[in-house]
């Protein structure tokens, strides 16, 4: 149980630490208008292409109390997944995301933020206590959580629009929880580690990165291989490049990514029978050996038909490739 001279944002900080959170803040619930406004604008100018699910929970983004009334703050945290053996990419095989081979984030960080929650509500027992009222949010709540971590002081977001942490660069999950307890801590601005670099806009193939903090995800390679429910075009086929799934190249580029410490061990287990895949390994396969190889990775949510799809994309692109390259 929580003393009287304690700091409830010391001790939680310490707990979330030990239970391999790569940063953690604290802010109240106040109103985001410029991230919202960002947000809307995304929608309107129809930058967020077929993610239709982005134009619902308006009001939830701008008022979260609206998903948990009471609230008195929102508990950012980050889990890092910069793996130490991590190798570097073979050529004629397709490329998977970092985030995608290893367990799927959304099961590590809702399994963490409850573990969280638990010493949270331990710390607080009392009689007098009444029971502490707590919403996990992972990745597909309507939270704006880029702009609550940035106020918590936990990381900025770069000019490749991901946020970017002391400790682990940009290769984090956020997550957070929205719990009627006021929680309240002193949060340093996180300083802006991108000043005048640009190799993430600079090193996207496609264009995506309109300009800093501006991104048309219709070019991205993560939106098409990911989120992109339909058929490739011809020019998205094209775009894909050899990514099968997701898309690193703007955080690889990253300064700030360089020489950020590896996750926790134990945190994230590496999948490496997914690190040398061709496309006709994928176009291969059978519904049960998909299953076998992606079964708890983020890869297993978009299905079978849909990955065919990208590595139908891949196959050419490189067959393309190849040709070109071939002396004549």
């Amino acid at each position: 149980m929580l003393q009287a001279d304690e700091n409830p944002a010391t001790l939680i900080r310490r707990e979330a630490l030990r239970l391999g959170f790569a940063a953690i803040g604290f802010s109240p619930p106040v109103p985001h208008e410029k991230a919202l406004a960002r947000f809307l604008g995304m929608i309107g100018e129809k930058r967020h292409g077929e993610m239709s699910w982005l134009e619902a929970g308006i009001a939830e983004r701008s008022d979260p109390a609206k998903l948990l009334p009471g609230i008195k703050t929102v508990i950012s945290t980050a889990l890092g997944y910069n793996l130490k053996e991590y190798p570097a990419a073979v050529p004629g095989t397709a490329r998977i995301s970092r985030h995608a081979v290893i367990d799927d984030y959304h099961q590590v960080v809702r399994r963490k933020l409850q573990e969280l929650l638990t010493s949270i509500r331990t710390m607080f027992d009392g009689p007098e206590q009444p029971p502490i009222q707590a919403l996990v949010a992972v990745d597909s709540s309507p939270v704006l959580e880029k702009a609550w971590a940035e106020n918590s002081g936990i990381g900025r977001t770069g000019k490749n629009t991901l946020l970017s942490t002391a400790a682990s660069g940009s290769y984090i999950f956020l997550g957070e929880l929205l719990i009627d307890l006021e929680i309240r801590d002193v949060a340093q601005e996180p300083p802006n580690r991108c000043g005048a670099c640009s190799s993430c806009i600079e090193s996207c193939p496609t264009g995506a990165l309109l300009e800093p903090g501006k991104i048309d995800a219709r070019r991205c390679i993560s939106y098409l291989t990911i989120e992109l429910k339909r058929e490739f075009t011809p020019d998205e086929s094209r775009m894909v490049g050899d990514w099968l799934f997701g898309c690193d190249l703007c955080q690889e580029s990253c300064p700030a990514n360089e020489s950020r410490k590896p996750a926790p061990e134990g945190l994230f287990t590496l999948k490496k029978e997914l690190l040398a895949l061709t496309p006709d390994d994928i176009l291969n396969l059978t519904g049960s050996g998909f299953r076998r190889l992606f079964y708890g990775t983020p890869v297993y949510r978009i299905g079978l038909r849909r990955l065919k799809r990208n590595a139908r994309a891949v196959k050419e692109n490189l067959s393309s490739s190849a040709s070109v390259q071939a002396p004549q």
